[in-house]
Order: structure tokens, then C-alpha cells, then sequence
């Protein structure tokens, strides 16, 4: 960690995201360039004198040294020497913040920042550090004023954005959380974090939307469907469809209805209650292509007549062109009549929308092989066998991991 160059020139200590706090369990540690001391017109002449000072060197040495073998105390012992020293050396207030805040003693950090900022308002990393703080000791109202003005300076701030989106899901701004984790997100689409934050936000909107509904009116139909969702969302199928009969029978001429209960039906292979459900919702909304698709999907699952479902899938494409599950579907017809080539066209089109689909390159695999072109049927066999072991792989990883999670719950 390069700290001078030819004189004392301060860089922005590391400041951290909250240890076993709502943000991470995880220390993590930033360091920042600060190459040169950046001070108002009025201190300047004055700051560079007391940096010129030989006793800032060595008490900065010391500091430094301090620190590289983990003696967080004895190193701010050299800052809070130096700065009775130089008391205008608006960085050093900063590396002193940031080993209060270390050390966790967030209120002293909080007020040598505060100390800092006033020689130097500009100093972003001082202005996330106070931030941090102010976080830590709940005060989330002054911690909001701080990390924004750290990113007003710095918006590509990564640490500072992740701390502003936590604290105002403490203020309840759950929409100006959202908003930051989306670009964070953005700019980070691996953190896993990040999109688990973003999910907890939604959910917690949801439950103030739904909450709101109840407040409305806990009859609804809206109620009934929105409760139906969440329990299918959590595989709860049984619950699902007691709410779905419910919105069915208080409003059976709405758009929607019919199709939310087919589907859950759909889901648990009951095929003669979905596709009735399915009509009634054509019946409703001519245009609802997932319903007039899944009707050809159901003859096909049940190894119906294949230009019955040829037909109905392609009621569905004329609705819905783009509609991938449709046009694989309809391929499936196309093969069980013996119409390979036209088959492939849509088959192709599924591959490249979503190529990590295993289904699609076994039929990929079949339609090649009926059509005598061995060596690309056998290409797809061997990504169909890859994508295939990846899946279960993947399964059987998450399965591992809930289960080592539900056993750190367990006292």
C-alpha cells in the first residue's frame, strides 16, 4: 500500500462494509488513490507547512507501520499525534476515521470525520466513512446525507451505494433502494448480494401491496389472485387453487381468472381441468396465447392427436410469434408427422433464443438424425448430455447448500 511518494502525500484509508451487519457477514476492506492533498485556498499555504513538518513524517511512518502489523490502536495513537501536530491535514482525519471505524468504535469515527470534512467537504471517502458510521450507531436519517453526498462526488462508489441502499431500507425508502441495487446490479451482475437485497426489497414491497389489498378489501378478487400467486410461487399448489376457485367465482368474466387456475392445474399434470379452464379464459380474452398454447401442449403431453395439437399451437404462434414454448411445441407435432424440416426451423429459432436449454437440443438431436445428418445429431446429443450433468450439478449444489443453511439454523 503506497502512502507517499517524494513528500507526505495522505491517501484515503480503507473504510468497511459493517461486520455481522444487515449488509454482510464479511469484513470487506476498499482502499482508495488519494495522490495529492486536496484543501481549500484559505489552508493550503498553511497545510503544506505543517506537511513540510518532519515530526508529520515520522509520526506518519510510525502510524504506517503500526498498521502493517495489525496495531489498529497504536496506529491511531501516531494519527491523533500527528493531527495536534498539522491539525489542518484534512487526510489524516480520514485514515484516523477509518481505523476508529475498524477498531469499531463508531462514534469517535464519526466525529473526527465530521472534523475532516469541514477542512475538506470534497473528501468523498471521508463523507462514506461518516456514512458508515452514522450507520452502525442507527442514526440512519445522517448516514442517508452522508452517503449521498460520498456518491455526488464518487458515483461509481460500489461500498458507499451498497451502505445508501441498506439504510434507506431501514427508512422504509424502499423504492430509492430498489432503484440503487438496480445499478448496482448492473454494474455488478455476479454479486449474489446485491440481488439478494434487490429481492428482499421487492418481497417487501409486495407484502405492502398486499397488505394494502387487504386494507381495501380482503374479499377481492384481486386478494384472491395475488394470494393464489404467492402460494404457487412456494409450490403450494393445493393453496393456490382454493384462491384461484375463489377469484373464479367472484369474477368469472375477467380476463385472467380462468387462465391463473388452468395453469395450476397445468402445473400438476391435471390436464382435462386445465384445458377447460384454458377454453373459459379464451372465451374471455381471444388474445391470451399461453392459454391457447398450452391447450396444444396438453394433447401433446397426452399423446393426443398431433395435428389436434398442431393446430391449436399454431393458433397460439399467429397470436404470439416470438412465444419459444409454442414453437417448440409446434416442432414436437411437426415430428410426430414425419415433417422434420419444418420441424428444424422452429427448433433452431429456440436454440438461439435460449441455448442453455437442454429439451432443445435433445429434439434438436432427433429432428438431425431423421433427416440422415448424423454428425450435427450427434453435436447436439453431446451438449444436450453436458447441459444435462451441468443442471443436476447445479440441483444437487443448491439442495447441499439449504441443507448446510437450515443446519446453522438449527441451535
Amino acid at each position: 500500500m503506497q502512502i507517499c511518494k517524494d513528500r507526505i502525500d495522505f491517501v484515503k484509508s480503507p473504510y468497511l462494509a459493517p461486520p455481522r451487519s444487515a449488509v454482510t457477514a464479511v469484513l470487506c476492506l476498499f482502499f482508495l488513490g488519494f495522490p495529492s492533498l486536496s484543501l481549500p485556498p484559505s489552508v493550503s499555504a498553511q497545510s503544506d507547512a505543517e506537511m513540510n513538518d518532519p515530526r508529520v513524517s515520522k509520526l506518519y511512518g510510525e502510524a504506517k507501520a503500526a498498521q502493517a502489523r495489525g496495531d489498529l490502536a497504536g496506529a491511531a495513537a501516531n494519527y491523533e499525534s500527528l493531527l495536534q501536530v498539522a491539525p489542518r491535514l484534512g487526510a489524516a482525519y480520514n485514515n484516523l476515521g477509518a481505523l476508529y471505524l475498524r477498531q469499531r468504535e463508531y462514534k469517535k469515527a464519526a466525529e473526527v470525520l465530521e472534523k475532516g470534512l469541514k477542512i475538506d467537504p470534497k473528501m468523498s471517502s471521508a463523507s462514506a466513512l461518516l456514512g458508515i458510521s452514522r450507520y452502525e450507531m442507527g442514526d440512519y436519517v445522517g448516514a442517508r446525507h452522508s452517503l449521498e453526498a460520498a456518491l455526488r462526488t464518487n458515483p461509481k462508489d460500489y461500498n458507499a451505494e451498497l451502505f445508501l441502499a441498506n439504510d434507506l431500507i431501514k427508512l422504509g425508502e424502499l423504492n430509492p433502494a430498489a432503484d440503487h441495487l438496480r445499478q448496482l446490479s448492473q454494474r455488478q451482475p455476479a454479486n449474489q448480494e446485491i440481488w439478494y437485497l434487490l429481492g428482499k426489497v421487492h418481497m417487501k414491497l409486495s407484502e405492502q401491496a398486499l397488505s394494502k389489498l387487504n386494507e381495501i378489501d380482503p374479499n377481492s378478487v384481486w386478494v384472491h389472485q395475488i394470494s393464489g400467486e404467492i402460494m404457487e410461487s412456494m409450490k403450494n399448489y393445493d393453496g393456490a387453487l382454493i384462491e384461484y376457485k375463489k377469484a373464479v367465482e367472484m369474477a368469472p368474466q375477467r380476463s385472467g381468472t380462468h387462465y391463473l387456475l388452468g395453469n395450476a392445474y397445468w402445473s400438476l399434470n391435471m390436464w382435462d381441468a386445465a384445458t377447460e379452464q384454458f377454453k373459459a379464459e379464451l372465451s374471455n380474452d381471444p388474445a391470451n396465447c399461453l392459454a391457447q398454447w398450452k391447450i396444444g401442449n396438453i394433447v401433446l403431453e397426452q399423446r393426443g392427436n398431433p395435428e389436434g395439437a398442431l393446430a391449436e399451437v399454431e393458433k397460439a404462434l399467429t397470436i404470439c410469434p416470438n412465444l419459444m414454448q409454442a414453437r417448440v411445441d409446434r416442432a414436437r407435432a411437426l415430428m410426430k408427422l414425419d415433417r422434420h424440416a419444418e420441424a428444424l426451423k422452429d427448433l433452431e429459432m429456440a436454440e438461439k433464443s435460449d441455448p442453455a436449454e437442454p429439451s432443445t437440443h435433445f429434439l434438436l438431436a432427433q429432428t438431425y438424425r431423421a433427416l440422415g445428418r448424423t454428425q450435427e445429431a450427434q453435436a447436439e446429443m453431446k451438449l444436450f448430455s453436458k447441459l444435462e450433468e451441468s443442471a443436476r450439478a447445479a440441483t444437487a449444489e443448491r439442495a447441499k447448500q439449504l441443507l448446510q443453511e437450515k443446519s446453522k439454523e438449527q441451535p
